[in-house]
């Protein structure tokens, strides 16, 4: 159970930052695992120093916790403190004067131009009623980079199918725009007219929802129903691509960099604060020409 201020903080990076309730429920729990620890050692907040946090996170990397999600509670807390110095529970902030653990670079999934085109061609085979949503989704996000939570939040007012771009209420509600394309409009459209009326059903127009894409049951998705829908596709094509909403994103941005997008556009288009996420497309692209000349050319065995 956390402290009232923990609450506070909680609900203030909710109702002011737009955090997501994933990373609230991730931020209670690192503040949970921080206060047991406090407690292991019989120390207060006001008693936490530079070694305390050194051996907090020495402890955790020697427990497996990756040294991402130890910068995620790094992040927790440097924010949390902050929100403690500023109520003048504490004097000062140990959290602003140490280092993150260097993370090891994870290079993220991708389809390939071939992989895109068989998995768009197999699910357009299907003959269940979903198809034109699941369709719809697939091509929006190949052609646009949303994110899983833009996609389920996304209203048909923020289409503009005649410059054939979208306006994007994205992390922090920060606004951009990004694109779509002929092939992916013609399938919103057809969903949108063939098969959404059907699933909202007759509900009250005053109690329809305004969101593009909804579940089986006429109701907005969520991230996890949209996660659900891309396994289902698989399970429907027969496919076995590990489809994932961010793998779809990376797909995306690995295409535009790959027919010599700026960095910069590609960093506004997909709504990357810094641009030092946006430069993993470089390595990933890099990592892809590396794989297929080893694919080719093989390392000789040794006699």
């Amino acid at each position: 159970m956390g402290t009232k201020y923990e609450e506070d903080y909680l609900t203030y990076l909710k109702a002011q930052k737009n955090y997501s309730e994933k990373t609230i429920d991730s931020y209670r729990r690192d503040l949970a695992s921080f206060n047991a620890f406090l407690q292991r050692r019989k120390k207060k907040q006001a008693d936490v120093d530079l070694k305390l946090i050194r051996d907090y996170l020495s402890l955790e990397l020697r427990r497996g916790v990756s040294k991402r999600s130890c910068q995620r509670r790094l992040s927790c807390f440097r924010g949390y403190y902050d929100y403690l110095q500023k109520h003048e529970e504490i004097e000062s902030n140990p959290f602003r004067r140490i280092r993150s653990p260097k993370q090891d670079i994870k290079y993220p999934d991708r389809l390939f131009p071939a992989e895109v085109g068989q998995l768009l061609e197999e699910n357009a085979k299907r003959e269940d009623p979903l198809v034109l949503r699941d369709q719809a989704i697939l091509t929006l996000i190949l052609s646009s980079g949303l994110r899983a939570s833009e996609v389920v939040a996304l209203q048909l007012s923020q289409i503009d199918f005649s410059s054939h771009y979208i306006r994007v209420r994205g992390k922090g509600d920060k606004d951009r725009v990004t694109t779509i394309n002929k092939e992916a409009e013609a399938a919103v459209k057809k969903y949108v007219l063939e098969l959404r009326p059907a699933l909202i059903g007759d509900v009250p127009y005053a109690q329809r929802p305004k969101e593009v894409f909804l579940n089986n049951k006429g109701k907005k998705l969520t991230v996890r129903g949209l996660e659900y829908i891309l396994t289902s596709i698989e399970t429907k094509t027969g496919l076995s691509l590990h489809l994932h909403p961010h793998e779809l994103r990376h797909t995306y941005a690995t295409e535009l960099f790959d027919r010599g997008a700026d960095l910069r556009l590609i960093q506004e288009l997909l709504g990357h604060e810094s641009i030092n996420t946006t430069q993993i497309y470089t390595h990933l692209s890099q990592k892809d020409l590396q794989d297929e000349y080893a694919a080719y050319f093989p390392k000789r065995k040794k006699k």
